[in-house]
């Protein structure tokens, strides 16, 4: 059985009776065990076994029954640790699940270990932690998988999970999921709840949510639908079901944050595959949206985030505020005739390691998503080293943009599993 199989595609096996939940379980902490990834940190492998072999005896109770995932180790699952990568909270270990994991549950889903996160969650180019260390990308071990959901976006492109939940305040789950070659959704904010997403320590209610989102990770478009339908409820239905009538929004590059030229190549690759599909493609940034400004501004809203949970006011929130809203009214009024909106996932692939850099230009595409609130599919484009093709959806509309990704990726590729041999070991 390959361990690259979808999650629904798991899920369908172990309805029909063709897959063992235990057997996919086994297999799963054989490839852990084995992996020269350090992607998945902790494990708790008699309960999952133990549910699994319970999964193989009933009738399915959910789109997920029977099938093995892990989750990044910023949410709370009962009996495991969550360290956030941080020494301090190695044995803090929680008494009882995030909503997140909860639900996930309750789909059927088997929770069987927790992926690697950069320490404190402080940097979405890399993931490393004075706990359990450095990330590597499976495609290649000299190069970054991305943070801070690096661990989970790794363990799906090493077939180490087959499906995982992340976190994306300044593109945690995106940028990651463009380096390692997987899928990966920013929601609407406030579409899934953050309880249970904190470090350890007594629970609290955040001064404020906005930006920050958690949502899933997985190797399929059809896999990001299913996982947020059971952790965030209902989904308004896509605007278009066939992808020739799709109208999308296109910008490749910009001034501000130019694509290295093989990622232009990949883009510019994809967008004239959709278009020979039928896509009606419209070039150029919809009215009244400074791209270079927006991201300026999305500094700002993390900084404020910040600020909120440590009880500080910062000089100029109303007006930002008030910009934000401004925006996003000009991003509605442009959903109105376009579907979604095409553009880099980050400018570059996935960049060497490197102690001395943040990572800190990653950001710029992400913005255009945050700062309004859209939601955000990042998909795998492109070759051995992929490119990540953002679809940037209406608010609220978030399976709009899963649509078009599912869709696309009959055109323009999908999830391709590292070659062979592909990752080089790097000293750490």
């Amino acid at each position: 059985m390959t361990p690259f199989r979808t999650a629904t595609d798991v899920a369908a096996g172990i309805r029909r009776g063709e897959l063992s939940s235990r057997d996919l379980t086994e297999q799963l902490f054989a490839r852990i065990d084995a992996s020269t990834v350090n992607a998945v940190v902790e494990t708790c492998r008699d309960s999952a076994l133990e549910a699994a072999s319970e999964a193989d005896r009933t009738v399915a109770r959910g789109p997920l029954h029977g099938v093995p995932m892990t989750i990044k180790d910023a949410f709370a699952v009962a009996g495991l640790p969550t360290t956030w990568g941080e020494p301090a909270f190695a044995d803090c270990v929680a008494d009882e699940d995030a909503a997140v994991v909860e639900r996930l549950r309750a789909a059927g889903a088997i929770v069987v270990g927790k992926s690697n996160v950069h320490h404190l969650l402080a940097d979405f180019g890399r993931t490393e932690n004075p706990l359990y260390g450095r990330t590597l990308n499976p495609r290649d071990h000299t190069r970054t998988p991305g943070g801070s959901s690096g661990g989970a976006a790794a363990a799906l492109a090493d077939g180490l999970t087959s499906l995982e939940y992340g976190s994306d305040l300044a593109g945690s789950i995106r940028i990651p999921a463009a380096y390692c070659g997987v899928y990966g959704l920013k929601p609407t904010p406030g579409t899934v709840p953050l309880r249970g997403f904190q470090p350890p320590g007594p629970p609290k209610p955040l001064a404020r949510e906005f930006p920050s989102a958690v949502g899933p990770l997985a190797r399929s478009a059809a896999d990001l639908r299913v996982a947020l339908e059971v952790t965030g409820g209902a989904l308004r239905p896509p605007r278009r079901s066939r992808l020739g009538e799709f109208r999308a929004g296109v910008v490749l590059d910009d001034p501000a944050c130019p694509v290295t030229g093989e990622v232009g190549a990949a883009l510019s690759d994809a967008v004239d595959a959709l278009a020979r599909a039928g896509v009606q493609v419209l070039e150029g940034w919809p009215p009244d949206v400074d791209p270079a400004g927006q991201a300026e501004a999305f500094g700002f809203q993390v900084e404020l985030f910040f600020a909120s949970q440590e009880g500080r006011d910062l000089a100029g929130a109303a007006e930002q505020e008030r910009r934000r809203a401004d925006l996003g009214a000009a991003w509605a009024r442009y959903f109105a005739d376009v579907d979604v909106f095409l553009c880099p996932t980050v400018f570059t692939t996935a960049p060497a390691h490197d102690d001395r850099h943040r990572y800190d230009d990653q950001v710029f595409w992400i913005a255009q998503a945050s700062l309004p609130g859209l939601p955000a599919v990042s998909a795998p484009i492109g070759g051995e080293l992929p490119a990540g093709l953002q679809v940037v959806g209406p608010a609220h509309e978030d399976d709009t943009a899963i649509t078009f990704a599912d869709l696309a990726a009959d055109i323009v590729g999908g999830f391709v599993p590292p070659p062979a041999g592909s990752g080089r070991v790097l000293d750490r």
